[in-house]
């Protein structure tokens, strides 16, 4: 078997598992490193030249002077207020002489070259009064990722902002129709497993068709006990012979990743920017339009974070049993039940239930068994929806209402195609309604391939044929061998 096969091999048999965890890692490992996907560092974006001012000015200061006072460019950053102070007009004077009506008192605004103006500026807090206690920074607008040759972070953010604006715009568009981001997240999640049903049945039908196969993989690795290369190459003449890719599975999780770091950004940028206008373009057309809360106003988001029906989720402090503030649930923060250790772990009531719903999914996919390793690793991949609870208490809240719906959805479609799996007996509780269940789309059993050319045969993966009616491949090397007759001379043949 080769190195990609095997790793082809081993990524569809992680993907048996819960790819929750695995997906998290990755999405926390690539979050951490890129930081903000789309959103503009405001450090970053290029200020406006200021009206009336020579290029060839010996420094940035004395750039703002006197006459650029009564027009402040409206997307000047704080950087340059300390700039603009009455010392910059000695310097700027022998320095700037196309300004020179300004000593009549009339100032001449001078529009500034379009390279120099941000294409997407941050929003910019006002500045305090001396004395006065800073103000809060806002949050910056949304703005698409622009790759930079020197930081390789930069282009990892630029290629996932295709992804990243598809799935704002989705959820901008059920926005629009529902006006609560709780049911808009909820739609977009239906909507893309809806896209998506092909890709994961393919990884359902593959995952049970390993599980019919397992009694043979289990005879062969008996067979041929200690020699690994032998083991391997008849595994894989079994799944040619039925048909079966075990790298099928890979496809889903991919995906998984895909969609997972940028729903992540989506939920903890897009709903807190308080300017999204960016994003719900293309090539600088609009296609969408969403009535922000507060337009003009840098410390409101656009979109309305807060989901009402699920603002009775408490919070258990030290001070007391409380709900939620203004009796919504903000969906671009974490949800925390009970903070178990201050500033290390919290308990989410929604990462709560996303395990618990994991572990369903996980009990549905095994299968009863009496294979030691295979019960070993069931056993680990019960462990592994427990993570969920760690991740809760930094999360954003959005993510997990999309993460419980997702989840919700794959239990569904996995009873359609193989019912209840290994779900029961739980705990020694076997139900009626689960006992001799046939599922509604089951998996056809495996069969062994059929020639062609065999008399009889229809194509491949016949069934209609019993196993021991059909041609092995001892019988279609000697075909072309006529049988015996009952008589072995010529004698008596008609001419």
């Amino acid at each position: 078997m080769t190195l990609p096969y095997r790793l082809l091999f081993a990524l569809s048999r992680a993907s048996r598992g819960n790819l929750f965890t695995a997906a998290l890692f990755a999405m926390l490992a690539l979050t951490w490193l890129i930081g903000p996907v789309v959103a503009q560092s405001p450090a970053t974006s290029p200020a406006p030249s200021v009206a009336g001012v020579a290029t060839d000015a010996p420094s940035p200061a004395p750039t703002a002077g006197p006459t650029a006072a009564p027009t402040p460019a409206p997307s000047a950053g704080p950087s340059a207020a300390p700039s603009a102070g009455p010392t910059a007009a000695p310097s700027v004077a022998p320095s700037a002489p196309a300004a020179s009506p300004a000593a009549s008192g009339a100032v001449v605004p001078v529009p500034a070259p379009s390279s120099s103006v941000a294409p997407c500026p941050n929003p910019v807090p006002p500045t305090p009064a001396p004395g006065a206690t800073p103000a809060i920074t806002p949050h910056p607008n949304l703005c698409p990722a622009q790759p930079n040759g020197v930081d390789p972070f930069s282009l990892l953010s630029w290629a996932f902002t295709p992804v990243f604006q598809v799935l704002f715009m989705g959820l901008a568009l059920f926005y629009n129709l529902f006006h609560d981001i709780g049911v808009a997240i909820i739609a977009l999640t239906i909507a893309i497993r809806l896209l998506l049903v092909p890709v994961f049945r393919a990884q359902i039908v593959s995952q049970r068709r390993m599980q019919m196969l397992q009694p043979e993989l289990k005879a062969i690795q008996v067979k041929n006990k200690g020699n690994r290369a032998k083991t391997s190459e008849e595994q894989m003449k079994l799944y040619k012979d039925r048909g079966v890719n075990p790298a099928s599975g890979c496809l889903p999780a991919v995906l998984q990743m895909l969609l997972l770091v940028p729903m992540y950004q989506v939920v903890s940028q897009g709903l807190n920017a308080p300017d999204i206008s960016s994003m719900l373009s293309v090539f600088g057309n609009p296609v969408l339009s969403v009535t922000c809360q507060d337009p003009g106003n840098a410390m409101v988001p656009c979109i309305d974070p807060g989901i009402p029906w699920l603002g009775w989720i408490p919070q258990i402090t030290s001070a007391g049993f409380s709900l939620q503030a203004n009796g919504v649930l903000p969906a671009n923060v974490p949800e925390i039940l009970i903070m178990v250790l201050p500033g290390l772990f919290g308990l989410s009531l929604l990462a709560l239930v996303a395990a618990l719903l994991q572990l369903v999914q996980t009990r549905m996919m095994a299968t009863q068994t009496d294979d030691p390793q295979i019960r070993t690793q069931q056993r680990i991949f019960l462990i592994l929806p427990l993570f969920s609870l760690f991740y809760g208490w930094f999360l954003p809240a959005g993510l997990f209402i999309y993460w419980i719906t997702t989840t919700i959805f794959s239990i569904v479609q996995q009873y359609l195609i193989n019912g209840w799996g290994g779900l029961f007996p739980l705990f020694g509780w076997m139900p009626g309604f689960a006992v001799n269940h046939k599922p509604r789309f089951p998996v056809k059993p495996i069969t062994p391939r059929v020639d062609l050319g065999a008399p009889g045969s229809s194509g491949l993966n016949d069934s209609s044929a019993p196993v021991s009616a059909k041609r092995t491949t001892t019988d279609s090397a000697a075909g072309t061998i006529k049988p015996a007759r009952g008589r072995s001379s010529r004698r008596g043949r008609r001419r």
